[in-house]
């Protein structure tokens, strides 16, 4: 369907990343990327997201499609067209957002187990909640190591709503869940190939069975029916924890007392170090960290006119509010308080920024960066590590530019 309108945290997350390694070569691997990825050859807009505005991506391939940093805008909530696509298998066929009201949804590892139709869990419950999708690798362009995977820069992020029925609703109508289950695991309707192993391709995501409470069985985004580029018609949202844990087109959430013995749980997504294989043994990647960048300028080597510049960007507070941003012009040697603009919708929400201010002719390194509620403030290195996740590096997500 198309629009009609377009558990626990690892160390490494607290006290600005004090385990990262040096920063080196930033803003050369960016400038690869970008100029692979806007090249004349870049694939085009597959059938699922034809209504996507290809002038707003960069498409790295059929099922990944990043924001271009100027691209967001300047509202608070990400239009449906510009908003990046992640799928780690191919989607299922369009005609399951065809009648969406007769998607089923078993819950197990609860008191009674029970299977629902979408239709009938539109009349359990209603409730919206404004929140950041976000991809694990988002930064992973930045990495001089050049870790596997799409080459994000800042755009495998947005800000939506999401509308649906909270998983506690389904809980309490369910009898609670059922003694000793320590994980709530959902699993995605993506078609499996026969004669595979499920275990090693299927998107199944285990989180702390807690997280619950915020989780939310989604129908609708930005008030409109969830199309399939976005996990329509069904998808449970996990407001705080990177995409990969929101699984879409999902057809159980499943209480568990162990971790899904999925790949993508055991192996991948996985906080390992440089030259080590992920396992278990490593911190899942689960919540993301305070973060922010600037999208305007929005181009690195830009050449901006001398006076007054309004210098905007985005900041969220991973887990909890962002409480503040500041900006700096000198490549981080000296820090300003930027303002927030706009309302504020909730911790799970990104703020909108601006620092006006006066530039003469010359060169300037501008970044961001942002402190939340539980006092964490981004760093100015990333967290290394073998796939480059949750990179919140202000250094890494700085922005040379010329005024004249």
């Amino acid at each position: 369907m198309k629009p009609t309108n377009i558990s626990r945290r690892h160390a490494m997350l607290r006290a600005g990343g004090a385990l990262s390694l040096a920063s080196i070569g930033t803003l050369t691997p960016i400038s690869k990327a970008l100029a692979a990825s806007e090249s004349k050859d870049a694939p085009s807009l597959p059938d699922y997201a034809s209504w996507k505005n290809p002038d707003a991506l960069i498409i790295h391939s059929a099922n990944t499609m990043e924001t271009k940093r100027g691209a967001f805008g300047d509202g608070l909530i990400t239009p449906l067209d510009r908003l990046f696509v992640r799928n780690n298998l191919n989607p299922p066929s369009e005609e399951i957002t065809e009648d969406p009201d007769s998607w089923e949804i078993r819950i197990e590892g609860v008191k009674n187990p029970t299977t629902f139709t979408v239709g009938e869990l539109k009349r359990m419950g209603l409730e919206s909640v404004p929140m950041i999708l976000q991809c694990s690798g988002n930064g992973r362009g930045y990495f001089p190591s050049e870790p596997s995977g799409t080459q994000w820069t800042v755009g495998a992020a947005g800000c939506v709503i999401f509308t649906g029925i909270p998983v506690k609703k389904l809980i309490e109508a369910t009898g609670g869940i059922a003694d000793g289950m320590k994980y709530m695991t959902s699993t995605g309707g993506e078609e499996i190939p026969e004669g595979i192993d499920p275990d090693t391709v299927k998107v199944e995501r285990s989180v702390p069975a807690e997280i619950s409470d915020r989780a939310l069985l989604a129908w609708e985004i930005n008030g409109v029916p969830l199309p399939l580029a976005h996990g329509g018609p069904l998808r449970l949202v996990v407001p705080g924890f990177t995409g990969v844990n929101s699984i879409k087109y999902v057809k159980q959430v499943a209480f568990t007392e162990d971790q899904s013995s999925a790949n993508i749980q055991q192996n991948s997504y996985r906080m390992a170090p440089l030259g080590e294989k992920g396992s278990p043994e490593y911190d899942s990647v689960w919540e993301m960290p305070v973060k922010s960048w600037v999208t305007q300028p929005s181009e690195p080597d830009q050449t901006l006119k001398s006076g007054l510049v309004q210098i905007k960007g985005l900041a969220m507070g991973g887990n909890s509010d962002v409480t503040g941003v500041e900006v700096s012009v000198d490549g981080g040697d000296t820090w300003h308080e930027a303002k927030f603009v706009g309302p504020d919708l909730g911790p799970y929400a990104w703020r909108q920024f601006v620092y006006p201010v006066e530039l003469e002719p010359g060169k300037y390194e501008v970044t961001s960066r942002a402190t939340n509620a539980d006092g964490q403030t981004q760093p100015k290195e990333r967290m290394e590590n073998n796939r480059g996740y949750l990179n919140n590096s202000w250094h890494d997500h700085m922005l040379s530019i010329t005024v004249a």
